[in-house]
């Protein structure tokens, strides 16, 4: 089962599934989405692969490719802790995290953990950074 509104595309590859929500849910997968896409594919032969583009709810100028969430479901991640999942998907996007990438939610799980709970989180709405929490305008 997949969450959320599903805009943007679903793939199926050798029983994986991919799935896409391009830049403010309007369908379009821009370069670094691309990236990100391409490097976990190859880092970490996921089963599934959900990544959504969050960047539209955040203090960003339309089109951003700066926040992420992703979901990786994978067999590389038996055995491991979520520290150790995390610093593997971490090593796979070294250069999106130098870069354009300032935030990134990671949900690394095995296929068992996947098939207990098939839900891509959602991420709090955005407060505006420091600005709402120190109550100046």
């Amino acid at each position: 089962m997949l969450s959320g509104q599903l805009v943007g595309s679903l793939f199926s590859m050798a029983g994986r599934v991919c799935v896409s929500w391009g830049s403010a849910r309007s369908g379009a997968i821009g370069p670094v989405e691309a990236a990100i896409r391409a490097k976990l594919e190859q880092a970490l032969n996921p089963e599934v692969l959900e990544l959504r583009n969050e960047s539209g709810g955040h203090a960003v100028p339309p089109g951003s490719e700066t926040h992420f969430r992703v979901a990786v479901v994978s067999s590389r991640f038996e055995g491991l802790s979520p520290l150790q999942r995390h610093r593997l998907v971490h090593a796979a996007l070294s250069d999106e995290l130098a870069g354009p990438v300032h935030a990134l939610a990671i949900q690394a799980r095995t296929p068992a953990q996947w098939r207990e709970n098939p839900q891509l989180d959602t991420s709090p709405p955005c407060l505006g950074g420091s600005k709402k929490t120190r109550g100046t305008p």
